[in-house]
């Protein structure tokens, strides 16, 4: 409930409280104006009597009253006794001068507080019998014409209090609906924020599962990386040196030295590119958008393949996870073009897409030979490459993962002879502030 709404209902239980006093104050005023000075005694003590027993009965109401902020009543055995007794005093005193129909309208205000559901009409009718009254010219009826008025004005106070109660009926059934409609919506709203707070939860609890795999599928990719390249290169030059010991003449030895040599250096660089790669220091000053593309600018300055990265949508500063396992991605797939594809031309395109986003790397390569399947987008167990190199290797493998770890998906379209496109969806998580 707001502060009007307490503001509203503490007026309301004023008038409740106050109300019979001031009316009763008001027809006392003008009573005793008016009042006849040749009267008898009886008719003063009477007057004085019932005056008296009012008072009582409202200081008496008044101190069984709850206290606290919420002091409306429900309809109870006291309630009815003092509706009833304070009707009674009201027909007697307006009986006695109709000015003290003002006490008797009281009946007006809290009979739904008081009366019980199916008496509240007759209380409102029994109040109105004592209004009507006074307006017809003050009981006893002397003729014949007072009982016509009386009747009409009792039928033209009855019927308004009735509308009245009907509409307030009305009304407070709707605002007791619309306190439920409230009600149920913060229910609502406190269940999906507790919802939201456990979506929290569990993505935070994501990202640091997936940084822990991620640690082992470093591990993993590293030794791929070292028995695919580092290994295989010292072994050729173990290989090499071993032919040197054997040579017959100088030329032969100086040819297998050079080979060596150019092993060494290719292992070489292979052995700075994996150690490059183990940490993502494209982003410790750059956004996505800016680490991929100086990295398609750079493998293309060094394949000498045209390499182009495009933007689409809005661009969001994604989380550090999903950062890196996009830039992982595109180094992995970059790697793989330049080993396997023999391309010409490579574009790289990075898509912010309302809660996803999408990485596509596209090349024109030599493609690959499906295993007995038409070409489509296929998942990447089922290809192998072209030219017999395999690819369900940790190179696909491990774009696939990375993709999986943070709730992605992974596809690969290609052909013989039509090129190989990549494409990795993984959901837009934007980065902690």
């Amino acid at each position: 409930m707001t502060g009007a709404d307490t503001q509203i209902e503490r007026r309301w239980e004023q008038l409740h409280t106050w109300g019979p006093y001031g009316l009763l104050g008001i027809g006392f005023v003008p009573a005793l104006a008016t009042a006849d000075p040749h009267a008898g005694p009886a008719k003063w003590y009477t007057a004085w009597a019932l005056l008296g027993a009012a008072v009582a009965l409202q200081l008496w109401w008044h101190s069984t009253r709850p206290s606290g902020p919420d002091r409306r009543r429900t309809p109870s055995r006291a309630g009815t006794a003092y509706y009833i007794v304070r009707w009674a005093l009201a027909f007697a005193l307006t009986w006695l001068n109709p000015f003290f129909a003002f006490y008797a309208a009281a009946g007006y205000m809290d009979a739904d507080e008081t009366l019980p559901g199916r008496w509240q009409r007759l209380g409102l009718l029994a109040s109105a019998v004592t209004v009507a009254g006074a307006q017809a010219g003050g009981m006893p009826f002397g003729s014949v014409v007072q009982w016509i008025v009386f009747a009409a004005l009792l039928v033209a106070n009855s019927g308004l209090q009735m509308v009245v109660a009907h509409l307030t009926e009305q009304e407070t059934r709707r605002s007791h609906e619309r306190t439920e409609t409230i009600a149920e919506l913060e229910r609502t709203n406190a269940a999906l924020h507790q919802a939201l707070d456990e979506n929290a939860a569990l993505h935070a609890q994501l990202l640091v599962q997936a940084r822990e795999a991620g640690v082992a599928d470093e591990r993993r990719r590293l030794a791929a990386e070292i028995h695919d390249t580092i290994a295989q290169g010292l072994t050729g030059i173990i290989a090499q040196l071993q032919v040197v010991a054997g040579a017959p003449d100088l030329a032969t030895a100086r040819t297998h030295l050079d080979r060596a040599s150019a092993l060494a250096r290719h292992s070489l660089g292979e052995a700075r590119r994996s150690v490059h790669n183990l940490a993502p220091v494209a982003l410790e000053n750059d956004g996505l958008p800016e680490a991929l593309k100086k990295t398609v600018t750079e493998w293309g300055e060094r394949s000498g393949v045209r390499a182009e990265f495009t933007v689409v949508g809005a661009v969001e500063q994604l989380h550090e996870e999903v950062a890196a396992t996009l830039l992982r991605i595109v180094q992995e797939a970059l790697s793989n073009a330049a080993r396997h594809a023999q391309a010409s031309r490579v574009g790289v395109t990075l898509s912010f897409l309302g809660d996803e986003v999408i990485l596509d790397i596209r090349d024109d390569g030599t493609g690959f030979e499906l295993l007995g399947l038409p070409a489509r987008s296929i998942p990447h167990s089922r290809l192998r490459s072209s030219g017999g190199t395999p690819t369900g290797g940790f190179g696909l493998d491990g774009m696939r993962a990375r993709a999986e770890r943070i709730a992605g998906s992974l596809t690969v379209e290609t052909e013989p002879g039509q090129g190989t496109a990549v494409s990795a969806r993984v959901p837009l998580v934007r980065h902690d502030r």
